[in-house]
């Protein structure tokens, strides 16, 4: 398995997979205009050639990003494809010197197993619900905001 940016040519593959997991209401649908207008933050994960695992880094201020649109193909998880690639999104980030990192998420057993706590969504920058204005469950969200802390100075 090998993780690495997405291309444009992934889209396809990300639109599917995203809106088969939005479809049974675990996750936000992304129509292939937003997948083109943020390619540069998403990353894939393949096997043998084929996209098994998707979700994109999203930079949201000098020391904050999101994990956003973390999928992976039904077949292939419980397999360590998603654990891998948030394990990659918090390497790109301690890379760019971001201090924190969270997610929305229904998924929060998956997220604490990756290092992430759950914290009240008033402890965060009113900037991070930008995104939301445009989403079906504004203002009543119930994904649960997840976060980490990313160690600067240790390996």
């Amino acid at each position: 398995m090998v993780i690495r940016k997405a291309k444009l040519t992934d889209t396809e593959a990300i639109h599917k997979l995203v809106n088969f997991y939005a479809k049974k209401g675990l996750m936000l649908a992304r129509s292939r205009s937003s997948i083109y207008e943020n390619i540069r933050n998403y990353s894939v994960m393949e096997l043998d050639d084929e996209v098994v695992g998707i979700g994109a880094l999203t930079i949201l201020w000098a020391d904050l990003a999101e994990v956003r649109t973390l999928a992976v193909k039904e077949n292939h998880s419980r397999k360590g494809v998603g654990k891998k690639l948030v394990e990659y999104f918090l390497y790109e980030a301690k890379e760019l010197g971001i201090k924190k990192v969270f997610t929305l998420t229904y998924q929060t057993e998956f997220f604490l197993k990756c290092g992430f706590q759950e914290i009240s969504k008033e402890h965060m920058p009113h900037k991070i619900w930008k995104d939301c204005l445009n989403c079906p469950k504004f203002p009543n969200c119930d994904e649960v905001l997840m976060c980490t802390e990313i160690d600067q100075k240790g390996e």
